[in-house]
């Protein structure tokens, strides 16, 4: 009898797997970092073998500190850093390049010229998304026009294309040898090719990116019995039976099942995402409609996301760019050296600015700076720009649902930093809330994958599971939030058009 569910969560700066009792709570975990790769400014790329190598590693070390077999595993869910994209040789498993990160903006040129005709939101009706450097349609396409013969081998049918969910699944499964190419509903909704009401690819946008279909995965639900691990290691015959983007994955963590539930994750960048239900809701105020999430035969249930490109990841820049702390957790101590940002703002536009502005030629910028600032406040200024986008993105959920945040659930790795959660619920004016276990992408993702196979027989069971573990409440006077809010967006237009895409 199987007595736990399992996660491989693919991330953006590492891969893990995480083993989950009936009553949600971690059995274990492994974790491996993998190479950050800048060939060019603005341009992010992951070695898609590391990734595959790094999978299989930590798959073997939860089993092992478990203690646990194939037998005790009902299932296991995939969840991945969305939008990343890989090509590879179906008949080979080689990779034609390395895989092109979600916050690599080399797209740009491409995005231009597919705007030119109908603008941003030329595809915006059928897909939910604006036309963005973020998304894996244009870095398919630039993929093929810049890899030798990958556009013929791509009409032939001889390469296949992939977010990290599909390269996973296809190597868990056989890879050449009969590897499952598929994706589900979240992640396909990522591409700019799929239609969010047919749930399908489609042949237009196909058209106009200049995406061959031979090379798209077969788009399945999110929840639902795909097929069995064939690899050797501990997980062979484990049923694969979930697969969510991990923004959606969090969002099933935190058992946000219901209309207007929302949650923000903090991680490499901030993801905040509020449950719609069945209906497709366009953001009129920069936010994006995706598909959340599909269970088996029931309808897609569909959110609005605020997506932010850089929140964690400006902490590592200050550890490995700047070399002013040895370790992301020093931050907050820095941090609490100053009272406030000494009039310090950073807005760490580095991929250009993702909600609610999408602006691709935007530039990270420092403002506000004196004599009087130390490494301190650069610190504190650091963790506010995570709480400032947060609140940007809050007010546009407010005005596209018409819904008024009365709460915000938190999770991800900043979620342990009390001077962050405590500056966000003061910046929001609500209460901010952790549950017991912060991982809830891998919760999510494991979830996904119980529910279909039977370890779990309803989403009600999973709500019972949700405990809290810390609030914040909102201690800041109104005046105050608003001055510092002030010469936040001030700060923000500071980073608007800072090159024209011919100059870069």
């Amino acid at each position: 009898m199987a007595k736990y569910a399992a996660a491989l969560d693919q991330g953006t700066t590492s891969t893990r797997c995480m083993i989950f009792d009936h009553g949600g709570q971690v059995v274990s975990v492994a974790q491996k970092e993998h190479e950050q790769i800048y060939p060019k400014p603005g341009w992010v790329e992951h070695d898609a073998k590391e990734i595959w190598e790094r999978a299989q590693e930590v798959m073997g070390e939860a089993l092992e500190s478990a203690g646990a077999s194939a037998d005790d595993i009902a299932g296991l869910g995939i969840t991945n850093q969305r939008e990343t994209t890989v090509v590879w040789d179906r008949n080979t498993g080689e990779p034609v390049m390395n895989a092109i990160v979600w916050q690599d903006t080399r797209t740009d040129r491409l995005v231009d010229e597919f705007s030119r005709d109908g603008g941003q939101d030329r595809f915006r009706e059928q897909t939910g998304l604006p036309l963005a450097t973020y998304f894996s349609g244009p870095k398919v396409r630039w993929i093929l026009d810049n890899v030798d013969g990958a556009a013929q081998k791509a009409e032939s049918g001889d390469l296949l294309f992939g977010n990290i969910d599909t390269w996973c699944i296809w190597n868990l499964t056989g890879g050449p040898d009969g590897g499952l190419h598929i994706t589900d509903v979240s992640n396909a909704s990522r591409t700019l090719l799929m239609d969010l009401k047919t749930l399908d690819w489609d042949d237009a946008i196909l058209s106009a990116i200049g995406v061959p279909r031979a090379m798209l995965p077969e788009i399945r639900p999110s929840s639902s019995p795909y097929g069995e691990v064939k690899v050797d290691g501990g997980f062979r015959g484990v049923q694969i039976a979930g697969d969510l983007g991990d923004q959606q994955a969090a969002t099933f963590g935190q058992t946000c099942f219901s209309p207007g539930e929302a949650k923000n994750t903090y991680g490499t960048g901030n993801f905040l995402l509020l449950n719609t239900g069945t209906e497709i809701v366009h953001s009129k105020s920069g936010l994006i409609t995706t598909a959340g999430y599909k269970i088996g035969d029931q309808d897609t249930v569909y959110c609005l996301e605020g997506s932010i490109a850089i929140t964690g990841a400006l902490v590592q820049w200050l550890r490995d760019n700047l070399k002013m702390i040895k370790a992301a957790p020093e931050v907050e101590e820095l941090a609490q050296t100053v009272e406030d940002n000494g009039g310090c703002y950073i807005v760490p536009a580095f991929s250009g600015l993702f909600a609610p502005y999408w602006k691709s030629n935007a530039r990270g910028v420092m403002a506000g700076l004196t004599r009087y600032v130390t490494a301190g406040h650069i610190a504190r200024a650091t963790l506010e720009a995570t709480a400032f986008q947060s609140r940007e993105v809050a007010e546009a959920m407010d005005a596209d649902s018409g819904v008024k945040l009365e709460s915000l659930k938190v999770d991800g790795g900043m979620v342990q930093n009390e001077l962050l959660m405590q500056f966000q619920a003061d910046l929001l004016g609500v209460p901010v809330i952790r549950p017991k276990v912060a991982e809830t992408t891998s919760l999510g993702a494991a979830y996904a994958a119980g529910l279909a196979t039977g370890f779990w027989n309803e989403v009600e069971d999973l709500r019972e599971n949700w405990v809290e573990d810390k609030r914040w409440e909102p201690q800041m006077d109104a005046a105050k939030r608003d001055e510092y809010y002030k010469y936040w967006k001030k700060a923000v237009t500071r980073t608007f058009d800072w090159f024209d895409t011919e100059d870069e």
